[in-house]
């Protein structure tokens, strides 16, 4: 990673700790990426530099781990992924189960803290409420 890379990703996971501390407790990890919870989903940010001038924010946030594979909880996955307007909802599968996820990569130069706090609460509140509404998933997880 150049120097110009670390300095344009650092500067822009700044902005976003900063604007999703008004709503959220955020923790910065070794790495820099952004993680905190919301309604009992674990979210993380990550910065990336795609090219000069384009910088990304990806959110990712697992709306449920470990889940039995139902037929039923892939057709609602399915369903909604079609409905959303913020983020990709996919499932991955794993040894221990099934694992739900909503991701959303955007260029977020440019975008002052309220907006870019609001554009995050939007996925993150999705998240939230796919965790509520699909099923297999229990909400205490």
């Amino acid at each position: 990673m150049s120097a110009t890379e670390a300095v344009e990703t650092a500067e822009l996971l700044t902005r976003a700790r900063e604007a999703l501390e008004r709503y959220l407790e955020v923790h910065v990890d070794d790495d820099g990426a952004l993680t905190f919870s919301h309604g009992g989903v674990p979210c993380v940010i990550q910065a990336t530099r795609l090219g000069e001038g384009l910088t990304v924010l990806t959110l990712t946030c697992v709306v449920g781990w470990d889940l039995a594979d139902a037929p039923e909880l892939s057709i609602a996955v399915a369903e909604r992924a079609g409905q959303g307007l913020f983020g990709t909802l996919g499932i991955g599968h794993s040894d221990n189960g099934v694992d739900v996820t909503l991701r959303y990569a955007f260029p977020a130069a440019g975008l002052d803290a309220p907006a870019l706090g609001t554009l995050l609460m939007l996925v993150v509140s999705t998240a939230s409420q796919l965790r509520t509404d699909l099923p297999g998933i229990v909400s205490g997880d």
